[in-house]
């Protein structure tokens, strides 16, 4: 028996399928804004649906129409879909923020996927770049700042004559031309917001935490980071997967 769990963000989904020990099998990786594309939703999921699925599907979604989309199509296939945020997570991961409705659905399963370390801070560069607190296995809150993809995005988009970055992760010094400027701005400016953050972070809390980085631009940033730090590109599906095990 396998199991489909699925991560939905704000540019992309990762669908993994599980094998019955809830380990990772197989992995997906797809815009989010294919799942609009009825031809290929109905492609797509064609394939991964003959796997011998368990009848019940959990997601973490930051994106409720493309889950709504994905939840009606799985549905009509006869599987049962919930939402990390659905079930009782606080069975699994105890919460210790003002407003758990406002806690992103990623956020809570990359704490879950991070529970064997228990001081942690897991730092996500996706669409924003979120540093989320594990203080004794208690998720203790965090702090968003803007994805590096998005700024970069939109600071070409805003302005008339700045080409659109490719970041580099090498800068020996200041600019000579609008690229070098571009990329020593963004990356030494994204080296040292991260750092001061996991500064800030520890000064605050007196905790020396095991740093996991994850997302898109874990590995670029990695070797700029003042604290040790390791990468694990799964942490997400991994909570979801224990969520899975534990609240199914």
């Amino acid at each position: 028996m396998n199991y489909l769990v699925g991560d939905i963000g704000n540019t992309f989904i990762k669908l993994s399928i599980l094998n019955d020990k809830f380990k990772i099998k197989q992995s997906y990786n797809l815009e989010t804004k294919k799942i609009f594309q009825s031809k290929f939703i109905k492609s797509f999921f064609k394939k991964i649906i003959k796997k011998n699925l368990n009848h019940n599907v959990l997601f973490s979604s930051v994106v409720p129409k493309a889950y709504k989309v994905i939840k009606r199509h799985l549905t009509q296939e006869n599987l049962k879909v919930f939402e990390i945020k659905e079930l009782k997570i606080k069975k699994i991961l105890k919460i210790k923020i003002k407003n758990y409705n406002q806690l992103g659905s990623d956020r809570i399963s990359n704490a879950i996927g991070s529970l064997n370390y228990k001081n942690c801070l897991i730092i996500d560069f996706g669409t924003a770049t979120t540093f989320d607190i594990l203080k004794n296995n208690v998720y203790e809150g965090g702090v968003i700042s803007p994805g590096i993809n998005l700024s970069i995005t939109n600071l070409n988009k805003s302005t008339a004559l700045l080409p659109l970055l490719n970041l580099k992760n090498v800068q020996k010094s200041y600019g000579k031309n609008t690229q070098e400027a571009l990329n020593a701005g963004f990356l030494w400016g994204y080296e040292g917001l991260i750092n001061n953050i996991i500064k800030k972070i520890i000064l605050k809390t007196k905790v020396d935490y095991k740093i996991i980085l994850t997302g898109g631009y874990a590995k670029l940033f990695k070797k700029h980071i003042i604290k040790k730090t390791t990468i694990d590109e799964n942490i997400t599906i991994n909570g979801i997967a224990k969520a899975f095990k534990e609240l199914i």
